[in-house]
């Protein structure tokens, strides 16, 4: 059987076949898939990619060269604003080996990255910031096309074998001007005691300038004014580690002594593979790493693992200015951040105390100011709190915007769309090296909710303190890849357990108890209880786990999964949760309008879909749509789809049964006049679908109290397109006869309904209590008949709704007459008395009444001139349409919304495919400037 490509959508499934390169396409198809979820996630980054801007100018070139830079920002881990432009093979002398490795080179806007093409073997990330010099050196047999980079820890790199050197070095001299003209390094006059040069206070956070901090050095130059002085005294300078110190308990001298070889350990491969950001990163250090990195080191490698010291030091007070315009400030991540100040590691001393909680909502306020967009998520509290364990206050917040930014992107919002891909990544990976595990419990979404709290609080959360740490180490260092190891590790460990498991309760409490009994035999600290732990209290004793065994079992037996491996099952699962995610959004909206209409679910729900199309094909299929209109996820559900005028047009077009010609465009922007009643130019599904209940469900009244809002302000304008129309010559007249023929022979005198509807309607206002709705002027009301003209047009009983209509609108013209001439009288006060009627009005009812039958069509004025004070009521509107069968008939009758949504599926395509909705905007905006 040929090799087919199947596309699932919520509907239907498609497959494809007879590709020249079925991996090609297939490819293509994912990234392309990708695009357009990316798009709705996140719209601004999308800002700064021009070539992704108009989907029909996407080319193969564009996909790949994106997917290219999302592989380098996810290996490297960085942020995602930064670009790729050259990618080159080259050997990079790696001098504990004493030879050149094999690899390859990346640049971008403010790096230069380094991959040894076999996994692990080394990676290198220079910053251009920290780069002094790039040269070329003399070409020989032996170092073909050299370079050196030379950086300012008295470090240099050697790079061999590079294509087309002198276009590189060109460009990278380029950037790094750039770079330097933007983050001039700051530095300072000191001396180190071993190499007596400048100590510059860049991204080497291991020199003997160890106790200044290192993103303060702006803060504190010389050049600050007192008001900031004293402001950056507020900011805790030390980490809270060492403030709120605790002595552990027995075996307090072994531990000491382990932290100590751990030390000396990294003081000797330092001295080999570099302090820096810039260090060599080798397979060396990855097991020194999983070995648990030393207290007084933690912090400072967070640091550079997650290159947070750079925009540390490229962004001096930057921290201190974030924290004066934040704070004091109240709105509902405030709210939040206090409300969970005290839930923080309320276990540790530090946060049993106001600095330690100070620093934390600065922090957290700090971050929420920054990054509205995120703004507070939970678990946030949890993970800052430990950043500030172990790192300086400042520090802290440049590690916590590493974290949110750039190494869990789309985990911190309010759908955690990031840890849901990732779940259902896990979930894969359980089912592809865990298949026993697999075969008992067909539903491993159980696994994948517990598992949550996992990757969104790194454990720290569900472990005691002095093993969780230890996992937060490896993260730093591997990236989300060390999680996902690590809970296979774990669900490995406890499989037995978890095959005889009876439900989803007892799964949790074999997973907690087992998390709650990992421990740290060599951390220097007492063992802190963890305050988020389940079964803590346990009846029987539970076998201790030992956090360096667990850690040493995950790399050994689930390390092997690459980066790009975990990035294309993300490309994969993300648009099943997204898929999820929007069902889950049609549902609650759905649920919340069924109630309030007589619309059948399933129609309502095609409906929805079609609502939602027609926003989505509006905002990307036309490049002139402006951001802010786009898909919005972090708005509520019923806000999150929203159409503008011309939208709402196109869809009134396709599914509205109150068609009018020419006449439809008009009607449908003044039914979206209607319902924009807040005046944003928006309007959600709610009242769409409302809208279209009452024209296709609605009673006669109903129906009509709608048609006569649509003729008075705010749907109808003074604007001029309104009062064009198809039609030039509507017989409307106040002097056409009212005494009609009927087919039969009879006739009916219009006269004495006319009198007793007066009657009828005087009588009601005194009993009415509810708000009348405005009245009618004379020019609303013709505007009123030109759209019932223009909706009998093409109806099997046009004929006879035409000559109803007419009888009404005499009659209408008439009633309205009276009105006006009993006000211009004195006499149109709000009681109408018989007396009234039978003397002061009659004879005007009888001036207008005159059979004038004998005056010719020319000599008759299509429509009076001046309006004065001619008004009609609604009341009066129904009660007139009421007379004659054939409207009531019209109204009434039965109307299909199925036939309409059929059609429409078809046709909202053809319109943007074959152009005529651009062509029809251009129309409107040209409208709009005459």
């Amino acid at each position: 059987m040929t090799d087919i490509i199947r596309i699932t959508t919520s509907s239907k499934e498609r497959d494809f076949s007879m590709f020249l390169n079925i991996d090609e396409a297939f490819r293509i198809m994912e990234q392309l898939a990708d695009v357009t979820l990316r798009r709705l996630l996140d719209n601004e980054i999308f800002e700064l990619d021009p070539g992704l801007q108009d989907p029909t100018q996407i080319t193969k070139r564009d996909l790949e060269a994106r997917a290219q830079s999302e592989f380098f920002r996810a290996f490297f881990r960085l942020p995602g604003k930064e670009k790729l432009h050259e990618v080159a093979d080259c050997s990079l002398w790696t001098p504990f080996s004493r030879c050149h490795t094999a690899g390859r080179m990346y640049t971008s806007d403010s790096y230069i990255c380094f991959a040894s093409k076999e996994s692990g073997c080394c990676n290198v990330l220079i910053p251009l910031r920290e780069v002094v010099s790039i040269e070329k050196m003399e070409d020989t047999s032996l170092l073909p096309n050299p370079i050196i980079i030379s950086i300012r820890s008295k470090m240099a790199f050697q790079f061999i074998e590079l294509k087309d050197r002198e276009s590189l070095v060109e460009n990278l001299l380029l950037r790094l001007k750039q770079v330097n003209t933007s983050n001039p390094v700051h530095y300072n006059c000191l001396e180190k005691k071993e190499t007596n040069s400048l100590v510059f206070h860049s991204t080497c956070v291991f020199s003997d300038c160890e106790s200044r901090d290192l993103g303060m050095v702006a803060s504190q130059s010389e050049d600050k004014s007192e008001g900031e002085k004293e402001s950056s005294h507020l900011l805790n300078v030390e980490a809270l580690r060492s403030v709120f110190h605790q002595s552990g308990a027995e075996g307090s001298d072994f531990r000491m002594s382990r932290e100590q070889i751990k030390e000396r350990l990294w003081n000797d491969h330092f001295a080999e593979y570099g302090r820096t950001v810039c260090m060599f990163r080798t397979e060396k250090i990855r097991k020194l790493v999983a070995m648990g990195i030393p207290e007084s080191l933690r912090g400072k490698l967070w640091l550079l693992f997650s290159d947070a010291v750079t925009d540390f030091a490229s962004h001096p007070g930057y921290y201190g200015n974030l924290v004066e315009a934040s704070m004091g400030k109240c709105c509902m991540a405030t709210e939040e951040i206090e409300r969970d100040l005290h839930r923080s590691l309320p276990e540790h001393p530090a946060f049993q105390n106001e600095t330690g909680i100070a620093a934390l909502r600065r922090v957290l306020t700090a971050y929420a100011h920054r990054n509205p967009k995120i703004g507070y998520c939970q678990s946030m509290n949890i993970l800052t709190s430990v950043l500030l364990l172990y790192a300086k206050e400042e520090e802290a917040f440049w590690l916590l915007v590493a974290v949110c930014e750039r190494m869990l992107p789309d985990y911190f919002n309010h759908r955690v769309i990031g840890a849901q891909v990732d779940q259902s990544v896990f979930e894969e990976l359980i089912k592809e090296r865990l298949p026993e595990l697999t075969e008992h419990m067909k539903d491993l979404s159980t696994l994948a909710s517990i598992s949550l709290s996992w990757f969104l609080t790194l454990f720290l959360s569900i472990m005691p303190l002095e093993s969780a740490v230890n996992v937060v180490d490896c993260f730093f260092y591997d990236g989300i890849k060390a999680i996902f190891q690590l809970g296979l590790a774990i669900l490995e460990a406890n499989a037995a357990e978890l095959c005889n498991s009876k439900d989803d309760g007892h799964a949790l409490m074999i997973l907690s108890r087992f998390l709650d009994h990992v421990q740290n035999e060599e951390s220097p600290l007492p063992p802190i209880g963890n305050h988020h732990a389940f079964f803590s209290d346990d009846q029987e004793p539970c076998p201790v786990t030992e956090i360096a065994d667990l850690i040493r079992d995950s790399y050994e037996k689930f390390g092997d999964h690459s980066v790009e491996q975990i990035e294309h099952m993300r490309y994969k699962h993300r648009i099943r949760v997204l898929q999820n995610h929007e069902d889950t959004t049609k549902q609650n909206v759905l649920r919340v309008v069924i109630p309030d209409v007589s619309i059948l679910p399933e129609e309502l729900e095609e409906l929805y879909d079609l609502f939602k199309r027609e926003h989505l094909m509006s905002c990307y299929w036309q490049g002139m749509r402006p951001v802010i209109l786009r898909h919005d996820p972090s708005r509520p559900y019923a806000e999150q789809y929203r159409i503008d005028s011309q939208q709402f047009t196109n869809l009134y077009k396709l599914v509205s049964p109150w068609t009018c010609g020419e006449h439809t465009q008009i009607v449908a922007e003044r039914t979206f006049r209607l319902l924009d009643e807040n005046m944003d130019h928006l309007i959600e599904f709610k009242g769409f679908a409302s809208c279209l209940d009452v024209m296709y469900n609605g009673e006669m009244n109903e129906k009509i109290n709608l048609l006569y809002r649509l003729h008075i302000p705010p749907a109808l304008t003074e604007n001029e397109k309104d009062s064009q129309s198809p039609l030039k010559n509507p017989l409307l007249s106040t002097s056409r006869p009212l005494v009609f023929g009927k087919t039969n022979g009879d006739t009916v005198d219009y006269q004495k309904q006319l009198k007793q509807m007066l009657k009828d309607l005087a009588k009601e206002k005194d009993t009415k209590t509810e708000k009348a709705m405005p009245k009618m002027s004379q020019r609303e009301f013709i505007q009123f008949c030109k759209t019932l003209y223009s909706m009998f047009h093409e109806d099997p009983e046009e004929n006879s709704l035409y000559q109803a209509i007419a009888t009404v609108t005499t009659l209408l013209l008439q009633i309205g007459e009276v009105g006006q001439r009993s006000s211009s009288l004195g006499s149109g006060s709000d009681e109408f008395t018989e007396d009234v009627h039978s003397e002061a009005s009659a004879s005007d009812q009888d001036i207008v009444f005159t059979d004038t039958v004998k005056t010719t069509h020319k000599e008759t004025p299509s429509l009076p001139v001046t309006e004065g004070n001619w008004i009609i009521s609604f009341e009066q509107i129904l009660a007139s349409l009421l007379t004659e069968q054939s409207l009531v008939n019209f109204f009434e009758k039965p109307l299909e919304l199925k036939p309409k949504l059929e059609n429409a599926k078809l046709n909202q395509y053809c319109l943007k495919t074959n152009g005529m909705s651009d062509q029809s905007l251009a129309e409107h905006m040209k409208l709009n400037t005459q």
